[in-house]
C-alpha cells in the first residue's frame, strides 16, 4: 500500500508539471512564433542567399582558372604514294591550362560588391521588420485571449448568482412571500445567463483556437498562462506625439528598407552606366600535344609534350561605340527606379505618419472610455446594492431588480473591454517608439 501511495504520488507530481508546462506565457508565444514562423523562416533563407551573393560578387575579382585535356584517333586506309594505299592508325593528345583576369570593367564588379552588401543589409530590415509585426500579433492574440478569460469568468460569476437568486426565490415562494411570476423571471435570467456563458465559452475557444493557429500548434490541451494585468492608469498614456513620430521616423525597420531599395537603385544606375566604359582583361594559356602514327617513328609520348608546348599571353580592350541603344535604355530605366523608390520612402513616411497618428488618437480615446467605464461601474454598483435593499423590504420587484443587474453586468463587460482595448492601444504606441 505504501508503495502505492508513492506511485499515485509521484502520477500526481507529473500531471501537475505536465498542466503547468501546458500553460504558454506570452514570452514563449512571441518566441515560439518568431523561431517557426513560416514567413520568418523564409526571410531567413533569403539572408542566406544574399550571402551567397556576396561570395559571388567578390569571386568576380579572382582569375578565372580553366584546363583542358583531349584526344583523338583515326584509323583506316590513306594513299601514302599515287595507287599505293595502307592501313593507318593516328593518335592524337593535347593538354592545356589558362586563365583570364578581368582589369577593369567600368568599376561593376565593385558596384555589384556593394549591392549585394547592401541587399543584405536591406534583408535583415526587413526580417527585423516581419519579427516585430509577428510579435505585436501575438502579444495583440494574447491579449484577446485574457479578455475572453476575463469575459468567462464574469459569465460564470453571474450564473453563480442567477442561480443563487432561483434558490433564494424559490424558498420565498414556498413560504408565500413572493408569487410564482417571480419565480419563473428569476429562472429566465438563470437560462439567459447559462446562455451567455455558452457564448463566452465558445468566444474563449476561438481566442485560444486564433491563437493556436498563428503559432502553428496544435489545439488539443492549448492553454496560456494567465498574466495579472493590473488597472491601468493615464500614466501610460503619451503626452505628445512628437517624440514617437521622430523615434518612428528614424528608427522603424520599414523606413530602413524604403532608404535601403534608394541606395540600390542608385547602384543599379551605376552598374548600367559601366557598359559606357571601356572593358580591360588579360589571360593566359599553356599548352603541350603529342601524335602517334603506325606509320612513322614516333618520339616518346613525354618527349613530344616537351618538344610541343607553348605559351600565350593576351590582352584584350573592348571598347563600346553603339549597341542599339541598349545602354541607353538600361541607364534611364535605371533612374526611373531610383525616382519611384524615392517615392516608395515618401509613401512609407506618409503612411506610418497616419498609422501613429491613428493610434495615438485611438489611445486617447480608449484612455477616456476606460475611465467613463470606471464610473460608470461604481455608479451601478451602488445602484445595484441600493436595487437589492430596496427588493428586500419588498419596495421594488423582481423586475426592476433583473434589470439593475443587467446594468451591473454590462458595466462591468464594458470596463474588461475598455481595460484591454486601452492596454492593446498604449502597447501599439510603445511598439512604435521601440519599447518592447
Amino acid at each position: 500500500m505504501k508503495k502505492i501511495k508513492i506511485f499515485n504520488f509521484f502520477i500526481l507530481v507529473t500531471c501537475m508539471s505536465f498542466a503547468q508546462n501546458s500553460l504558454w506565457t506570452l514570452e514563449e508565444c512571441v518566441n515560439h512564433a518568431l523561431k517557426n514562423n513560416i514567413t520568418i523562416l523564409q526571410a531567413k533563407n533569403s539572408l542566406l542567399s544574399s550571402e551567397q551573393d556576396i561570395v559571388s560578387a567578390k569571386g568576380n575579382f579572382l582569375p578565372a582558372v580553366s584546363s583542358s585535356i583531349s584526344g583523338g584517333a583515326s584509323l583506316g586506309n590513306i594513299e601514302v604514294f599515287p595507287g599505293e594505299f595502307r592501313d593507318r592508325e593516328f593518335y592524337s593528345t593535347s593538354l592545356g591550362v589558362g586563365f583570364s583576369q578581368n582589369i577593369f570593367n567600368g568599376f561593376r564588379n565593385i558596384n555589384l560588391l556593394n549591392q549585394s552588401k547592401l541587399s543584405l543589409e536591406r534583408n535583415q530590415f526587413e526580417l527585423d521588420r516581419l519579427k516585430d509585426d509577428i510579435s505585436l500579433n501575438v502579444a495583440n492574440t494574447y491579449l484577446n485571449v485574457l479578455f475572453n478569460k476575463e469575459n468567462l469568468e464574469l459569465a460564470k460569476s453571474q450564473v453563480d448568482f442567477s442561480k443563487f437568486q432561483v434558490e433564494q426565490i424559490k424558498t420565498l415562494v414556498d413560504a408565500g412571500s413572493e408569487p410564482m411570476s417571480t419565480l419563473i423571471e428569476t429562472q429566465a435570467t438563470y437560462a439567459r445567463d447559462i446562455q451567455n456563458l455558452t457564448i463566452a465559452e465558445n468566444n474563449h475557444d476561438l481566442a485560444l483556437l486564433t491563437l493556436a493557429q498563428l503559432l502553428q500548434l496544435s489545439y488539443d490541451n492549448f492553454d496560456v498562462e494567465v498574466i495579472q494585468i493590473d488597472t491601468p492608469s493615464a500614466n501610460l498614456m503619451y503626452n505628445d506625439i512628437a517624440p514617437i513620430l521622430n523615434y518612428a521616423m528614424q528608427n522603424r525597420n520599414e523606413i530602413k528598407v524604403a532608404e535601403s531599395d534608394i541606395e540600390l537603385a542608385k547602384l543599379g544606375t551605376k552598374i548600367s552606366k559601366s557598359a559606357y566604359l571601356p572593358n580591360v582583361s588579360m589571360g593566359y594559356g599553356f599548352s603541350a600535344s603529342a601524335n602517334f602514327s603506325n606509320l612513322t617513328e614516333d618520339d616518346q609520348f613525354l618527349d613530344q609534350l616537351n618538344d610541343n608546348k607553348g605559351h600565350s599571353i593576351n590582352m584584350n580592350v573592348s571598347i563600346p561605340i553603339f549597341n542599339r541603344n541598349q545602354t541607353k535604355a538600361q541607364v534611364k530605366k535605371s533612374k526611373i527606379q531610383e525616382e519611384t523608390s524615392s517615392l516608395a520612402l515618401d509613401q512609407v513616411k506618409v503612411n506610418l505618419e497616419s498609422t501613429i497618428q491613428r493610434a495615438f488618437t485611438d489611445a486617447k480615446a480608449a484612455l477616456k472610455a476606460f475611465e467613463a467605464a470606471k464610473l460608470s461601474l461604481e455608479s451601478q454598483e451602488l445602484a445595484f446594492e441600493n436595487s437589492q435593499q430596496r427588493f428586500s423590504l419588498g419596495s421594488l420587484n423582481s423586475f426592476d431588480l433583473e434589470q439593475s443587474r443587467i446594468r451591473l453586468l454590462n458595466a462591468r463587460s464594458s470596463l474588461i473591454n475598455a481595460k484591454y482595448d486601452f492596454i492593446f492601444k498604449t502597447k501599439v504606441l510603445d511598439y512604435y517608439i521601440g519599447k518592447r
